[in-house]
């Protein structure tokens, strides 16, 4: 879901440059609205399995 998130994030930028400027809102929305929605499901995960009880791992 991050992959996605950058690569919306990388249309809005290309759309920005050539002046596209409704493409490149709408595409940071979404590419903002992703991000998010990684982070909470990212907090979640390290939630559940801190209660499980295991240590974290990189």
């Amino acid at each position: 879901m991050l992959s996605w998130a950058l690569t919306f994030f990388i249309i809005a930028i290309i759309a920005a440059f050539f002046g596209f400027s409704g493409i490149a809102g709408a595409a940071a929305g979404i590419a903002e609205i992703l991000f998010f929605v990684f982070l909470v499901l990212f907090i979640i995960a390290m939630l559940a399995r801190a209660i499980r009880g295991k240590p974290p791992t990189l």
